[in-house]
């Protein structure tokens, strides 16, 4: 049982990783004038959502849902936890609507989401589908996050 309750844990640390990418995304593509940049963050933002549906699959699987916090407390903790997430930077660069320092910031959230994904998947009480599904997300967040160094480079 307690296997089972750190699996869902590590899977819901995965669902709010993902629901702040969505976000962070999603803000970033707003402040972007380039179409082809706006594009890509939407897409990239899309797969965050598409992520974290995949992943409440994955709960309930195991017979778990994921935590929604709705409460006030609940969206202090939210905050907090996408400043630790990696994401508390893109405000600052939006306000300047600098691509270049907007797509820093994702670059630098899609780091802080691969250091989490590579923690959860050193847990031994995920299920190998659980595992497989989460190291596929990985390596597209690692795909993301040089498509978006890329884009970096093409910004003057």
């Amino acid at each position: 049982m307690e296997m089972k309750k750190d699996a869902l844990k590590a899977i819901n640390d995965l669902v709010e990783t993902c629901k702040d990418g969505e976000k962070g995304f999603k803000s970033a593509a707003e402040n972007v004038d380039n179409p082809q940049i706006k594009s890509e963050l939407i897409r990239f933002a899309q797969q965050r959502a598409d992520f974290r549906s995949e992943l409440e699959t994955c709960a309930r699987q195991l017979g778990g849902s994921i935590e929604n916090t709705t409460s006030v407390t609940g969206a202090a903790m939210d905050a907090v936890g996408a400043v630790h997430r990696g994401w508390i930077n893109l405000k600052s660069a939006i306000t300047g609507h600098n691509a270049k320092a907007i797509l820093n910031e994702c670059e630098n959230g899609d780091a802080v989401a691969i250091e989490t994904y590579e923690k959860v998947m050193k847990s031994p009480d995920l299920p190998v589908n659980v595992k497989t599904v989460i190291q596929k997300q990985h390596d597209e967040i690692e795909a993301a996050k040089a498509a978006v160094a890329s884009l970096k480079n093409t910004v003057l």
